[in-house]
């Protein structure tokens, strides 16, 4: 069931990549964060008060549980990281192709689970071992081939960004396994309260970042922005989902998460028509096969 829930949420990712990518073609980083979050804290807000009032019954899978100060706290640091990480991609995602920050992204996994060892002492077994092997080597392959469209990952400041959002998004995601586990937080507390905190921090960025600069920067408004703070709930939905099951293992839940980039490199080329598509293709049938071999273990 863990696996299910992790590809539902890879699924939404893929969508969620592509409708970030094409939000910024156009517009500013902060009032894009802004109206994203908005939007999530807009969409939760009923199923809280829902919740407070008893219109929802606890036994509901989408009950949204009051929690102690100092699990509040800890959404508190969850937020701060999460928005830190989506800063340097939203950056990054603007002046970069898709093709290329998807890829980049896609190395997370391998810093999860470095720390998911060190941290959990998780031990996958033989076969998941090897479909991990399999996974990280052809994600790292996917990742050089963007080197072929003239992007120079080591003097390109947004590739640094984005490197850096993807370590900052690792850590955060050995984070979601204490706070769902350790933490004991339920699955839409989490949702709920850490998009709440996301537009408190969002706002001071809105105006010490874009404010200044905003006639040069106007907002051009697409359907694509809010949609962006729908379908991360959809993500964040199934992956916490995935994190609170007893037998799953996050370092295993963050490779299969991250293939998301099968469907964002499938809306690069048919959308954003971006170059390159062969050779990365062929990454993608080593990465398909990586995360078959994972799924084939955990059965």
């Amino acid at each position: 069931m863990w696996c299910l829930l992790t590809l539902l949420s890879a699924i939404s990712l893929g969508f969620y990549d592509v409708l970030r990518k094409q939000s910024l073609r156009a517009n500013a980083v902060p009032p894009v964060l802004l109206i994203s979050t908005a939007t999530s804290s807009v969409v939760l807000l009923p199923i809280l008060l829902a919740s407070a009032n008893g219109l929802i019954s606890p036994e509901s899978s989408i009950y949204i549980a009051p929690i102690t100060l100092h699990q509040h706290l800890l959404l508190v640091c969850k937020a701060a990281i999460v928005l830190s990480s989506w800063v340097f991609v939203y950056y990054g995602l603007k002046h970069l192709p898709l093709s290329i920050v998807s890829p980049i992204r896609a190395t997370a996994p391998i810093w999860t689970l470095i720390g998911a060892l060190i941290i959990f002492g998780e031990r996958p077994n033989s076969i998941q071992w090897v479909g991990l092997v399999v996974t990280m080597v052809f994600f790292l392959l996917f990742s050089k081939a963007g080197a072929r469209e003239g992007v120079n990952f080591k003097h390109n400041r947004w590739v640094f960004m984005v490197i850096i959002g993807t370590l900052i998004g690792s850590a955060s995601a050995l984070f979601d396994k204490h706070i769902i586990v350790s933490a004991d937080i339920p699955r839409m507390s989490v949702l709920c309260y850490y998009s709440f905190y996301q537009v408190i921090m969002v706002i001071p960025l809105l105006f010490i970042m874009w404010w200044p600069n905003r006639k040069a920067e106007p907002i051009l408004f697409s359907w694509t922005i809010p949609a962006i703070g729908v379908i991360i709930i959809l993500a964040d939905f199934f992956y916490y989902g995935a994190i609170a099951a007893p037998d799953s293992l996050i370092s295993l839940i963050s490779p299969i998460r991250r293939s998301n980039v099968i469907i964002s490199f499938l809306m690069a080329a048919l959308i954003f028509h971006e170059r390159n598509m062969l050779r990365k293709g062929l990454c993608l049938l080593g990465i398909l096969a990586g995360i078959s071999i994972i799924i084939l273990g955990s059965i």
